[in-house]
């Protein structure tokens, strides 16, 4: 039975993948001074740079849920097409989004019998929600189930490393995910926080390097230490906002280790939703690891 991938901008996949691999996007919205902004539209260009100057330039962003009339017209097309869904969502511990979509799968399938329906909480976000999503593309194009890539996105949550930095932890204090008097010492100190995403899928700060090299080198350490092996040849996905030169400093550091094996390296940027909640120089790294830890 013909299924259709559904995911949410969060993703942070480039197009060209997921044009290649016929990936549905929710657009998650953000809004400024009155306006109101979609995160994602095939084919429409945003200007992330540009985003990401606003913010330097003390602009405040405001975040909201996908659409849900959009997210029900999309559910919609689909099952009347007669393709099933298998939602590929965004961290609940994060957002309302994966939430809101399940609820309307739930909702809409019962108009639809004949239907199904998966629904996978990646407990995951940006490149690490994306590679889940990637990987899940992949297995359905060599002929995998619904069933059998649901079975294997479970399992493989707890095994997507989030290792990531930010530059200022005041943006992550004013979404309420760190204390003032951290941030304000972090900036003080210049210091640059580690942080990593737990199997719950909460964001949780791990360690701390003295100054921007040190903690882009601590992303590597953190990949060397917990690079699962047996899963054979990686893609390794890094996001950044808006410091491409650190993201391909990390990614040089990966691709010339001689002892792993990696397949491709993804280099995007995060999302307006996420970003603006993450600031100006955020730099993550994800892989498939022994644990998240």
């Amino acid at each position: 039975m013909p299924y259709t991938i559904v995911t949410d901008s969060s993703c942070n996949l480039p197009e060209e993948l997921i044009e290649r691999y016929g990936i549905e996007v929710l657009p998650l919205r953000f809004e400024s001074e009155g306006k109101e902004y979609v995160s994602f539209l095939k084919g429409s260009v945003t200007d992330l740079a540009a985003f990401y100057t606003m913010m330097r330039d003390g602009k405040v962003f405001t975040t909201s849920l996908p659409n849900q009339q959009l997210s029900s017209n999309l559910i919609r097309t689909e099952f009347e097409r007669g393709n099933d869904i298998l939602y590929i969502g965004f961290s609940s511990k994060l957002s309302g989004t994966y939430d809101a979509t399940a609820s309307l799968l739930e909702e809409i399938g019962a108009a639809y019998p004949d239907r199904r329906f998966c629904a996978v909480d990646t407990r995951g976000a940006s490149l690490g929600e994306g590679l889940l999503v990637l990987y899940a593309a992949r297995k359905r194009a060599e002929g995998r189930t619904i069933d059998e890539v649901r079975d294997w996105l479970v399992d493989a949550r707890f095994h997507m490393a989030h290792w990531f930095t930010v530059d200022d932890l005041m943006y992550l204090y004013r979404g309420g995910r760190v204390s003032r008097p951290a941030a304000t010492a972090a900036a003080f100190l210049s210091i640059k926080p580690i942080l990593h995403m737990d199997d719950a899928g909460a964001l949780v700060p791990v360690g701390k390097a003295r100054g921007r090299r040190r903690s882009v080198k601590a992303l590597y350490d953190h990949l060397k230490k917990s690079w699962d092996s047996a899963f054979g040849p990686q893609t390794v996905a890094i996001s950044h906002g808006d410091c491409m030169q650190d993201a391909q400093d990390l990614a040089d550091m990966i691709r010339t280790d001689a002892t792993l094996a990696v397949d491709d390296v993804i280099i995007n940027y995060v999302d307006p939703v996420i970003g603006s909640h993450s600031g100006p120089g955020t730099l993550a790294l994800f892989f498939m690891a022994t644990s998240r830890d």
